[in-house]
C-alpha cells in the first residue's frame, strides 16, 4: 500500500463538470454543485493504490458471511433476539450493504458491517474524475475507462431487487426515503440516485417518511398537485433500523403488508448488520455450533476481530483492558456513541456503556495516508482511513475509503472524506 504517497488525484475541475451535466438535466438537480460546495470535508483529494491481495481477501470474507447468513441455522439464531418487524421473511437481500474493514499488518479486519451503507453513488462519480498522479494510477484510468461504468451496476442492484420480490410486475415508482432528507449529510447522494433512476425511466421522490401513507394495499406518496402516487419500492436509508418509530409507521406497515418492495430492511439488518453478530463471526465455537466448516471458520477468524457483549459479569474486566477494545452500541451506525478504549472516560464508561447496549471489539487500528495538507499542495497530513465495500447479495460492487482525522470517521476534516481505491 502507497502508505509514502503524497499524489493529489482529484480533478476538482472534472467533478464540476459532471455535476454541471448532472444538475443541467432537471431542475431538482440544479442544486447539485451548491449541495456539494457545503460539504468540504466530503471529498477526498486522493486515490488509494491497495494491493489486491487484500481485495481478495475481503471478497472472500464478504462471500464467506453472505452465505452463512442465509443458512437456516444463523437465521434462527440471530432472529432469536430480534425485533418483532425482522421476524418478516422477505426475498429482498438488501441493496447496498457495507462492509468496513481496517488494512493491517494481519491483514484486512472486518470492523462492522451496516445496511443503507452511504456513499456509492459519490464513490462512483469522484472515482471517474481522477487524474494520473503517477504511472500506477495511470494504468488503473485507464483499464477502468474500458470497463462498464459502476452507475450501471448500481442500476442493477435495483432492478434485481425488484425482481426477486416481483418477478412478473413491472417497476414503475421508487421514492428514495430519510428523515429530512434535504438535510442530511448525503443528501447530494439522493439526488444522485434520483437522477440515474430517473434517467432508467422510472418515477422517483425524495421522501421523508411522512410524506408516506399506507392504505388499500398499497404505498401511496402525494406528489406536489396533491395527486397520490402509489410506490413500487423504498430504497430505505432510515437509521431506525427496526422501523419502530411512529414517524415510520406507513413504511413499516407496507413493508410487513408486502406492499412495496422495502430495501434494505429490519430483516437484513438484524442478520447481519447487528453489532452482535461480531460476536458469533469472531467465536469459533459459536461458529462450529452453527456447522461452519474449517476452512471458513479460519477465515472468518482471521479477519473477525474478537467481540464481546458487555455485560455486567464482564465489566470489571472490560473496564480494567479497556485500552485494547473499541466500544460500540448494537445498533449503533456512522460512528455514533462509539468509543475507542484508550479515550474512554469513568463518566462515559458509567453512564453511557454499562447502562447501554454494547460491544467491546478488540482494536484493530486503522492504516495511515498521507494527504496534501491544501489543495496546492505543501506540507502533508496523516489521515486514518477505513475501507469499505459496497456489496449486493455477497458480491462487492465497489471499493471506496473514508479519510479521517480523530477517533472514527466523521467528515470533518478538511482532506478527509470519501477517496476512490485501486488495486494495486
Amino acid at each position: 500500500m502507497h502508505h509514502t504517497c503524497t499524489c493529489h488525484s482529484l480533478d476538482r475541475a472534472r467533478l464540476a463538470q459532471a455535476l454541471d451535466a448532472w444538475a443541467a438535466d432537471d431542475p431538482m438537480l440544479a442544486q447539485l454543485p451548491a449541495r456539494f460546495a457545503e460539504r468540504p470535508h466530503l471529498v477526498a483529494p486522493v486515490a488509494l493504490l491497495v494491493p489486491e491481495a487484500d481485495l481478495a481477501t475481503i471478497r472472500a470474507v464478504v462471500a464467506a458471511i453472505d452465505h452463512l447468513a442465509q443458512t437456516a441455522a444463523w437465521q434462527e439464531a440471530a432472529l432469536a433476539a430480534a425485533p418483532e418487524t425482522a421476524q418478516h421473511d422477505t426475498p429482498a437481500r438488501g441493496v447496498l450493504m457495507g462492509y468496513d474493514f481496517h488494512l493491517t499488518e494481519r491483514g484486512p479486519q472486518l470492523i462492522e458491517i451496516n445496511t443503507n451503507a452511504g456513499g456509492a453513488m459519490i464513490n462512483a462519480m469522484i472515482r471517474a474524475a481522477q487524474r494520473a498522479c503517477c504511472p500506477e494510477l495511470e494504468a488503473k484510468i485507464v483499464a477502468e475507462a474500458k470497463q462498464p461504468p459502476l452507475e450501471a451496476a448500481l442500476l442493477r442492484m435495483f432492478q434485481t431487487e425488484w425482481r426477486r420480490c416481483r418477478a412478473n410486475a413491472p417497476l414503475t415508482t421508487i421514492a428514495i426515503v430519510d428523515d429530512d432528507p434535504g438535510e442530511q449529510y448525503l443528501y447530494p447522494e439522493f439526488l444522485l440516485f434520483c437522477a440515474l433512476l430517473t434517467e432508467a425511466g422510472y418515477r422517483v421522490a425524495i421522501a421523508d417518511p411522512t410524506a408516506l401513507t399506507y392504505s388499500d394495499g398499497r404505498l401511496w406518496l402525494r406528489d406536489t398537485m396533491g395527486a397520490r402516487i402509489a410506490i413500487d419500492l423504498v430504497y430505505n436509508r432510515l437509521t431506525d433500523f427496526a422501523l419502530e418509530a411512529p414517524a415510520h409507521a406507513a413504511v413499516r406497515d407496507a413493508y410487513l403488508g408486502d406492499a412495496a418492495v422495502v430495501t434494505p430492511h429490519p430483516r437484513a439488518h438484524a442478520l447481519l448488520a447487528d453489532k452482535r453478530r461480531l460476536i458469533t463471526l469472531s467465536d469459533d465455537a459459536a461458529l462450529q455450533a452453527l456447522g461452519v466448516d474449517g476452512e471458513t471458520r479460519a477465515l472468518l477468524l482471521a479477519h473477525v476481530p474478537a467481540t464481546l457483549l458487555v455485560t455486567p459479569e464482564n465489566a470489571a474486566t472490560l473496564w480494567a483492558e479497556r485500552r485494547a477494545f473499541f466500544f460500540k452500541p448494537v445498533a449503533g451506525y456512522g460512528s455514533k456513541a462509539a468509543y475507542r478504549g484508550d479515550k474512554l472516560t469513568r463518566r462515559v464508561w458509567e453512564t453511557v456503556i454499562l447502562p447501554g447496549s454494547y460491544v467491546a471489539q478488540a482494536y484493530a487500528a486503522p492504516a495511515v495516508r498521507a494527504v496534501p495538507e491544501a489543495e496546492t499542495g505543501g506540507a502533508t497530513k496523516p489521515f486514518k482511513f477505513d475501507l469499505r465495500a459496497y456489496v449486493y447479495a455477497g458480491e462487492v460492487l465497489l471499493f471506496a475509503a473514508r479519510l479521517y482525522a480523530g477517533q472514527t470517521t466523521n467528515f470533518r476534516t478538511l482532506g478527509g472524506g470519501f477517496a476512490p481505491v485501486f488495486a494495486a
